[in-house]
C-alpha cells in the first residue's frame, strides 16, 4: 500500500508525544482495492478528499507548518489492526456456531449462536481498540516526503 502525502497544518511538540496534525489529500486506498481486486477498504471511503489526521512525530524530526511528508503506520501494525477489527469477529462466528453444532442446536441455532458470536468479538475488539496504550500503537507517524 502507498503511504499517503500531505502538508503540515501544525506541530504540537509541547505535548507527549509530541505529534503533527497533517493534511493529507489522497485517498486510503492502494492500487489493487481502486482496482477492485483488492480488500475492499476503499469502498467506504468514497471519492478522494482532503482530511485532517493526528500523526506522532518521531524524535529530533524538525518540521514546521506547511512540510510536505508522508503519513506511515508500520506494516505490523496493520497485521495488527486487520486482526483485530477482522479476526475478533471470525473467531466469535466459528466460536458460536461450534458451540451450537456441539449443542446439536441445528442450523438455526448455528445461524444466531453465529451472529451472537460475531457481536461478542466486535465488543472484544472494540475494547481492546479502546485501550491507550493499543490506540498508540495505531496512530500514523510522520515521515520526510522522499
Amino acid at each position: 500500500m502507498e503511504s499517503p502525502r500531505g502538508r503540515i497544518l501544525s506541530v504540537h511538540s509541547d505535548t507527549e508525544p509530541a505529534h503533527a496534525v497533517v493534511e493529507v489529500v489522497t485517498a486510503f486506498r492502494c492500487a489493487r482495492c481502486a482496482s477492485g481486486k483488492g480488500c475492499g477498504a476503499g469502498l467506504i471511503g468514497g471519492d478522494e478528499k482532503s482530511r485532517r489526521i493526528d500523526a506522532l512525530l518521531p524524535p529530533g524530526m524538525a518540521v514546521g507548518p506547511g512540510d510536505e511528508v508522508r503519513i506511515e503506520l508500520a506494516p505490523d501494525n496493520i497485521l495488527r489492526a486487520a486482526a483485530i477489527v477482522y479476526g475478533f469477529p471470525l473467531s466469535g462466528a466459528v466460536t458460536g456456531a461450534a458451540l451450537a453444532w456441539a449443542l446439536g442446536a441445528g442450523d438455526a441455532g448455528a445461524a444466531i449462536t453465529a451472529l451472537a458470536g460475531v457481536a461478542v468479538g466486535m465488543l472484544a475488539g472494540r475494547m481492546r481498540l479502546s485501550r491507550i496504550t493499543c490506540l498508540r500503537r495505531f496512530t500514523p507517524t510522520v515521515r520526510p516526503h522522499g
